[in-house]
């Protein structure tokens, strides 16, 4: 067994290793960015190496300044995550070559697995089903549109290379395919540095379900049951699930018989997942699955596997790769309950979903224990940057049985609480308390089906959410007058309740949200009793806070409990499934008035331009596209918000910009 391993990875996978290997007893080496010099897995770890600049073509990615690192620090193993290096032929060889042991596959199955039209034809070779579609070499943007037609729209354009649903276009008519191709091409290149695509027939209504496998150097594949990865957005899981809903043995048995073929087919070793879609239009069938694409690498969503068959992943890749036998054959794999994951992601559900960045003010999760996981990397007073993927956390639930993990789940969900930067764990309530995913009824194109109800007008504050805003201030108030307060505590000239003389405190709040401005007025009544008026609307109140940013608060005799961050003159509250955030008005603050924008079109997060598609002088409609930014691995299209005439393009492709920068400007009508 190793002494010690490099973990070539930041965020949460690398603390999820390191706590493996710190079970098992072996010594971890972290890498890191600049950005990442005091990240959670840097100070998890043993040891730690600076690797290089914040972006990852200048840190993660520079597979000879990891390998120094490892000879450095003397480890003896790599073990690459999931993401950068991880499906890397030429590293997983260099590592090899170095005399160094490689955590997972060989090159040669990574090289053979790795671009998705070699991959279909060695499935077709094993009996393997597979998309209908066009997995040739030709990539004449004549020839791909003419195969397109043979297929039939719709059909799914794809990257050869990569995944995370990066170079990937759904394409309904012929008229969008040139669009739709070059948009796919461009993304690929950047993400992968290969341009080359395949087509596939488009199902209509697929679910995603893969199979997790297992092989050793002894000739034993085993495969870990299923999962079912349906839910999705961009093409990006996000609500995972083991096992798959309404899956018979028979069919999970005839796929987990054609994952571990795969598997055999190229010799495989480690963790790897095969990707099927199945197409569920006449409800989940035998003859009805496709091969899509092997993940030679542990997925994001391995703990729903490891929480239903008992078993530790990482622990069996550690050991697979240390020249061990699984530790499992297939006849001693059982399936125990039922488990759902969640990814927490740093983005906004009501902007498509745009990656969001900036400080974590807030960030608390329920305590773990029976049935109840979160896998993180990241702490309160962290940053979410725009140079990685901006995953908070993933909430794992298990239960004796599907409905037992949801209700686990949703209440994992309402105790989570994230302040400083934009969520979707909102969102992610209203996907496991649908009635359709509690019916599961599930396909990939779930959250565009029920958008309505998944993602619901931005909340606005009323009355109620006004005064518990103010109970916050108090708190705060109150908690730092208690700390620092050496007076006497039964003078009144020391308190902290706006006393007067003959007659009760009171005292006005202003409170901002948006365009509109409250009055709160609270009323110190004698005795230590507070009355709230707010919109109309009043309440005996009273508050007790519980710890920093955590209030119980009663008002008219009922109580509720939030979660709130005040940076004067920034509050934010997190109550009843919203989060709102107010500005708290000085009285002495002059009414400044904002500045119009006219035609500014701005950055909506921070990137890099990679096309520009106007020069002054040009006319636009409204919803002409005019720039497009990558940010976060994903290209974002700049569209012109009303109709008028370029006047400035303040960048070229290739700047960086941060988010709010005015991109370009437009005088309008």
């Amino acid at each position: 067994m190793f002494e010690k391993i490099l973990i070539a990875n930041r965020g949460e996978i690398a603390c999820r290793v390191i706590r493996t290997a710190r079970r098992m007893g072996i010594r971890t080496v972290a890498v890191h960015s600049d950005a990442d010099a005091n990240a959670m897995h840097v100070q998890m770890a043993d040891e730690a190496c600076r690797i290089g600049e914040a972006e990852v073509t200048k840190s993660y990615l520079l597979g000879d300044v990891i390998l120094e690192a490892a000879r450095r620090t003397g480890a003896e193993a790599i073990h690459p995550g999931y993401g950068f290096l991880s499906e890397n032929a030429k590293f997983a060889e260099a590592v090899e070559k170095a005399g160094l042991t490689f955590i997972g596959p060989t090159a040669d199955s990574i090289r053979r697995m790795g671009l998705k039209d070699a991959a279909k034809a060695i499935m077709e070779e094993a009996n393997v089903p597979v998309v209908p579609g066009y997995h040739g070499d030709g990539q004449d943007p004549a020839e791909l549109a003419k195969e397109a037609e043979r297929i039939g729209y719709p059909v799914l354009i794809k990257a050869v290379a990569g995944g995370g649903g990066k170079g990937m276009r759904r394409v309904d008519a012929a008229k969008d395919f040139q669009k739709a191709l070059e948009g796919a091409q461009r993304e690929a290149k950047n993400a992968f540095g290969e341009e080359r695509v395949l087509i596939e027939k488009y199902l209509v209504k697929p679910r995603h379900i893969e199979v997790q496998v297992f092989g050793d150097t002894h000739g034993n594949a085993v495969y870990v049951f299923e999962r079912d990865c349906s839910i999705q957005r961009r093409h990006q899981k996000v609500i995972e699930e083991a096992p798959a809903p309404g899956m018979t043995d028979a069919m999970r048995k005839a796929m987990g018989e054609a994952a571990v073929a795969a598997a055999r087919a190229i010799d495989y070793r480690g963790a790897g997942t095969i990707e099927f879609i199945a197409d569920v239009s006449e409800g989940l069938r035998e003859d009805r699955f496709y091969f899509m694409e092997m993940n030679t690498r542990l997925q994001v969503e391995h703990p729903v596997s490891e929480m239903i068959s008992g078993q530790d992943l990482v622990e069996w890749q550690i050991r697979v790769a240390a020249g061990e036998k699984l530790p499992l054959a297939q006849e001693d794999l059982a399936i125990n309950g039922h488990a759902v994951e969640a990814r927490l992601y740093a983005e906004n559900p009501q902007r498509m979903f745009l990656p969001a960045t900036g400080r974590l003010d807030m960030l608390r999760f329920p305590d773990e224990g029976e049935g109840v996981r979160v896998d993180t990397g990241v702490r309160e007073g962290d940053s979410v940057t725009p140079f990685y993927d901006p995953m908070i956390a993933k909430l794992i639930a298990h239960g004796r049985d599907r409905a037992e993990a949801n209700r686990k789940l949703a209440g994992m969900l309402d105790r989570t609480r994230v302040i400083g930067l934009t969520t979707n764990v909102f969102f992610l309530k209203k996907v496991i308390t649908h009635a359709a995913f509690d019916r599961a009824d599930l396909d990939t194109g779930f959250i565009e089906r029920f958008e309505a109800d998944l993602i619901p007008p931005k909340a606005e504050p009323d009355a109620r959410s006004m005064a518990l805003g103010v109970l916050a201030i108090l708190a705060e108030r109150q908690a730092a007058h208690t700390a620092s307060h050496d007076g006497d505590p039964f003078s009144p000239w020391d308190a902290i309740d706006g006393w007067r003389l003959n007659d009760e405190g009171r005292e006005v709040v202003k409170l901002r949200h948006g365009e509109t401005e409250t009055d709160v007025l609270v009323h110190y009544q004698a005795g230590g009793g507070l009355k709230v008026d707010a919109g109309g609307e009043s309440w005996q109140a009273s508050f007790a806070r519980q710890q920093r940013g955590e209030l119980t608060a009663t008002l008219n005799g009922d109580r509720a409990a939030l979660a709130y961050h005040l940076n004067a003159p920034s509050l934010t509250l997190i109550h009843d499934g919203a989060l709102l955030a107010f500005h708290v008005v000085d009285p002495m603050e002059a009414d400044m008035g904002d500045e119009g924008v006219g035609g500014a079109i701005t950055a909506p997060l921070p990137g890099k331009i990679i096309k520009v598609s106007v020069k002054p002088g040009d006319d636009v409609k409204k919803g002409d596209p005019l720039m497009i930014l990558e940010a976060m691995k994903m290209e974002h299209t700049i569209s012109a918000s009303t109709a008028g005439k370029v006047a400035e393009v303040n960048f070229a492709e290739g700047d960086q910009v941060e988010e709010g920068t005015t991109l370009i400007a437009l005088e309008t009508a």
